[in-house]
């Protein structure tokens, strides 16, 4: 079948409804829950602000608008190599800058939700990985692979989505030798129904935070905070994510949607 014969009939089955848009994006707000990082080493993003310019009144008597207050890593988010030291040199790890051919892609939903259910720091491992592919079949390069955790229940309550205690923050993520196997599988990159794409325990790893050291360090790209990946099949859905064509921007909130198959 053609280029063009594909996509008509994929335009066809999407307005159809024979292939259903999943939104795998938590809602942008006030009450989002944002990284906090110890104030004695960094300076944190500001809590989302969402002012009106006008509402149908006198400051605009036919249109409604707002301005934002804001971080480009805040909610549902793509992470550019940009954003980490490993990736601060590649000419196209900017959002204005990287091929966005590579930002449509099949999606691989790693579920381990159960096993983040009963220990919120759940690692993955290579076993973990290797027998969800003897499962569902092999990982492939140009692929998202994409872990669910469940963790999306808890982005209303900033406290409950972020887990921290005096020992730090315990949420469930990827270990640092998963991230390299898939690294080496030629992935586009990594995402987390958490607040950031490495596990809680991961500045303790060894190179810390893994997921951002290595996939940004490789030219991939980190997704944070996904929603409803439970609506979405183990293979055979694609994954679409946007982010904002900020100049020199190191990421960016977007929508996530995803083209799964109806029922």
């Amino acid at each position: 079948m053609s280029a063009s014969n594909t996509l008509q009939s994929l335009g066809a089955m999407i307005a159809s409804g024979g292939i259903e848009v999943v939104d795998c994006t938590g809602v942008l707000g006030p009450d989002t829950p944002i990284l906090q990082l110890p104030e004695d080493f960094a300076k944190n993003t500001p809590k989302v602000e969402i002012h009106k310019i006008s509402e149908y009144d006198e400051d605009g008597p036919f249109f409604a608008w707002n301005w934002m207050v804001l971080g480009e890593h805040t909610g549902t988010h793509f992470d550019a190599p940009h954003h980490w030291i490993t990736g601060r040199d590649n000419p196209e790890g900017y959002t204005d800058t990287l091929d966005v051919q590579r930002l449509i892609a099949p999606v691989n939903v790693l579920d381990f939700s159960k096993e983040s259910a009963a220990d919120a720091d759940f690692l993955l491992t290579i076993d973990h990985v290797k027998a969800w592919e003897a499962e569902h079949g092999e990982i492939n390069a140009g692929e998202w692979v994409v872990m669910r955790s469940d963790w999306d229940q808890y982005g209303d309550d900033e406290a409950k989505f972020l887990n921290a205690d005096e020992n730090g923050p315990h949420t469930p993520g990827p270990t640092a030798e998963v991230i390299q196997y898939l690294i080496d599988k030629g992935i586009v990159g990594w995402g987390s129904q958490c607040i950031g794409t490495d596990a809680g325990l991961a500045g303790g790893m060894e190179p810390p935070f893994p997921a951002h050291n290595l996939l940004h360090a490789n030219n991939r790209f980190g997704l944070a905070s996904l929603a409803n990946l439970d609506k979405l099949p183990a293979k055979g859905a694609i994954l679409i994510v946007a982010p904002l064509k900020i100049q020199k921007g190191t990421g960016s909130p977007i929508r996530a949607l995803a083209l799964a198959p109806k029922g």
